[in-house]
């Protein structure tokens, strides 16, 4: 529990938004509650329900719905809300959250182990279970869900118990989309700001506040982004240096995110979201993999070895409906991999590619020139993932005869918008590391096959397949 006083409010209306998170942190907590029920309810209840048939809607059937909530609603607003007002989910509302800190206050306060700090641990585990989430079909049923979201729910709480006092071990070091949301919040207009003078002065003034219980660990004194920190307004007028602000949507990345290069995060950017979930949005359907498909069933005939081609496993390894007519055999399951691994090395190294040759038109190799570079991406990042997830919106929203209208142009406008703004971030984060408009000029043009290549993988999925 916080043991200062947040000071009177100010003018500023932001600080005004930061003191009243603090002062109302009790009726947080029964939000945090509400979505906690309200979670497991759609989590679990589903399971003891018969699957959905066709003449179900997200108005008659709870399956349905569940299914609109937690991939149509909950996932691709989650992530453009993270962009407009930073990780404010994270500590205001997430269920996952919430119960991790919960078991930490109760549990036995371990130290947490050097191996946990790892920083690959959220791209890791953010292409473990994309990867799982595609085999189970975990879009479209519930017991995949359950399995997903619900064991990734027990480990945060079974880590909260383990480690900590109060905190969220689990968000900070292992959450599969914590990895996400530090990329997306550092595109936020919205940040709790740590002045330093102030800080410095509250020090010189004698003044000892107590400690701040910042759940996700952030070093509130050095705190310089929106990447780590949740929002959640516990430290806003602490030592009369922390405050929520409006900051430009572009200051983090040209001006913090080349400070300390996290090579963690650019595999995250270019082999991840621009790579990885790429391919497995698109599998299901790409004219390659069907290709591929027919290709490889054809060969496993010819040499008389057909088990493959029909041998399917249990569901919680691939998807596994007979009754609904939706089994994928170790065939499917095989080619489903690979296209999904292939699709994140190909576009990782085409990306990366695009980038190390924009590093060079600047001038000398520089690692930390190349993880700089490589932010200015998360925009387009951000917007395929978006795009993406919200297309399991209008494909459900569709199915019970609602219709979005101006959908093609509203992801064009979008995919537009995101390209034009990681334009303009690699022009920017260019003149830091030369003067020479040439030099600029040129690396641009290297950094725009990153550029066609992200929107590219957009265009084909909506407009060409």
């Amino acid at each position: 529990m916080n043991m200062y006083h947040a000071p009177p409010l100010r003018a500023d209306p932001w600080r005004r938004v930061g003191d009243w998170l603090f002062r109302h942190r009790r009726h947080i907590q029964r939000a945090q509650w509400a979505v906690v029920v309200l979670y497991l309810g759609l989590l679990v209840v589903p399971l003891w329900l018969p699957l959905p048939d066709r003449t179900a809607t997200v108005w008659n059937n709870l399956t349905r719905f569940a299914q609109l909530m937690f991939w149509g609603i909950w996932w691709p607003f989650v992530i453009l809300g993270t962009a407009l007002v930073g990780r404010m989910w994270c500590g205001l509302l997430c269920p996952e959250g919430s119960l991790s800190e919960f078991a930490s206050r109760h549990g036995r306060g371990g130290a947490i182990p050097k191996w946990l700090q790892w920083s690959g641990w959220p791209t890791t585990a953010f292409a473990l279970t994309t990867v799982y989430g595609q085999m189970t079909s975990v879009y479209q049923y519930p017991k995949p869900a359950a399995l997903i979201l619900g064991g990734s729910t027990v480990a945060a709480m079974a880590v909260g118990y383990a480690y900590g006092r109060n905190k969220r071990v689990w968000c900070r070091y292992l959450c599969p989309v914590g990895g996400v949301f530090a990329l997306m919040a550092k595109l936020a207009p919205l940040h709790f700001r740590s002045d330093p003078f102030l800080w410095r002065l509250s020090q010189e003034r004698g003044e000892k506040p107590g400690a701040v219980d910042c759940a996700p660990l952030v070093p509130l004194r050095t705190m310089r982004g929106a990447s780590d920190c949740h929002m959640c307004g516990r430290c806003s007028g602490f030592r009369g240096a922390i405050s929520l602000a409006r900051r430009s949507p572009n200051h983090e990345i040209i001006h913090v995110a080349g400070t300390v290069p996290k090579p963690a995060e650019t595999v995250l950017i270019l082999a991840g979201l621009l790579g990885l979930a790429v391919g497995a949005f698109h599998w299901s359907a790409s004219p390659w993999f069907v290709s591929a498909k027919q290709a490889l069933g054809l060969f496993l005939i010819d040499i008389g070895w057909v088990a493959p081609l029909e041998q399917a496993l249990p569901w919680w390894i691939l998807t596994n409906y007979p009754g609904r007519n939706d089994v994928l055999t170790i065939v499917d399951g095989a080619l489903l991999l690979t296209y999904i691994l292939m699709s994140a090395i190909a576009l990782g190294a085409m990306l990366s590619l695009s980038v190390a040759l924009s590093v060079r038109c600047l001038g000398r190799w520089d690692g930390r020139r190349f993880h700089h570079l490589a932010q200015t991406l998360i925009p387009l990042a951000g917007a395929g993932l978006f795009l993406g997830l919200s297309a399991m919106t209008v494909t459900q929203l569709r199915s019970d005869g609602i219709v979005i209208p101006f959908v093609a142009e509203l992801r064009a406008g979008f995919l537009l918008l995101a390209a034009v703004w990681s334009a303009y971030l690699g022009w920017r984060v260019s003149a830091l590391y030369t003067a020479s408009r040439a030099r600029r000029i040129a690396a641009m043009a290297c950094l725009s096959l990153a550029w066609a290549i992200a929107a590219g993988s957009w265009i084909l999925f909506f407009w060409v397949w």
